[in-house]
């Protein structure tokens, strides 16, 4: 807010104690409701240095202005400066001319300073009427909330999306080519595969299978009657070795004695022989793991 600094010299003849005061006011005009004009009053005279005896309190001056704490500043040339506040506090219905009230300021030397009135124009915040032409209506539409900038973060998602699903393809890949090494490398994982492509269980072929699986299992040839070293080479197997004594019986009673009374007492396809396979892979898989 611009300045208007005037030395007024004013002589209070009236009262014939006043003493002159130089006075900053505050702009003349241009002011609305909220606004803050200050009053600067130099505390000097003839080259000494004033001190007011009190400073002039906060206070409602009348229906448009109130006075705010008055202080004290010194300016850059070091002089000091009596800082008086007022707040312009109503807004009238049309331009209003109003006064900054006249003050007399004590100083402890005995001469009061005088300060005249001020006259100030404060105006409305907004016209009575409104042209009603173009844009300038007396009731404007509601207005309408402007979109979110979500470009970047459906950029964002989109490729953590995609992460995400490169992730998930790479750990499937990854489980699928586990699952088919350790069906190629683990004995008992390979002979199940070999087993479920085998039409019939019951045939040669499959008791080879699961034969093949127990031999690279152990790394040598196993036959009944070395099956408690593999049980104490692989203890994961051990929960098993009642069903694989009985595979390698049935087994035997298959292989060398399919013509005894013995074969024919059990039919060639009631032994369970999926089912041991699968057991036997599960027993290696928990044990790899």
């Amino acid at each position: 807010m611009n300045r208007r600094l005037a030395a007024l010299l004013v002589l209070a003849i009236a009262t014939g104690t006043a003493s002159a005061a130089t006075v900053e006011q505050p702009r003349a005009f241009g002011h609305v409701i909220g606004d803050v004009l200050t009053q600067r009053v130099l505390l000097e005279q003839a080259g000494r240095t004033l001190q007011p005896g009190a400073l002039p309190s906060a206070a409602r001056i009348d229906l448009w202005l109130e006075r705010r704490p008055s202080r004290i500043e010194t300016d850059a040339e070091g002089r000091r400066w009596l800082a008086i506040d007022y707040q312009v506090i109503n807004a009238p219905r049309a331009l209003t001319a109003v006064s900054l009230p006249a003050l007399n300021i004590a100083t402890t030397s005995g001469v009061p300073l005088a300060l005249p009135a001020w006259p100030i124009s404060i105006g409305p915040l907004t016209p009575l009427e409104v042209p009603g032409q173009g844009d300038l209506q007396p009731l404007r539409p509601d207005r309408a909330v402007a979109p979110l900038p979500t470009y970047a973060l459906g950029q964002q998602l989109k490729f953590s999306v995609l992460a995400l699903l490169a992730v998930l393809v790479a750990w499937l890949g990854w489980w699928a080519w586990r699952n088919r090494r350790e069906a190629q490398q683990l004995p008992f994982a390979n002979a199940w595969r070999e087993l479920k492509r085998i039409g019939d269980p019951a045939s040669p072929e499959a008791w080879r299978v699961l034969h093949r699986a127990l031999n690279r299992s152990a790394g040598r040839v196993v036959h009944h009657a070395s099956l408690p070293q593999l049980m104490a080479e692989a203890p994961y197997l051990r929960p098993l070795q009642p069903r694989l004594e009985e595979f390698y019986r049935e087994s035997t009673r298959r292989f060398f004695f399919a013509e005894s009374v013995a074969a024919a007492t059990q039919p060639e396809g009631a032994y369970p022989l999926r089912p041991l396979c699968r057991a036997l892979r599960d027993a290696e898989k928990r044990h790899r793991h």
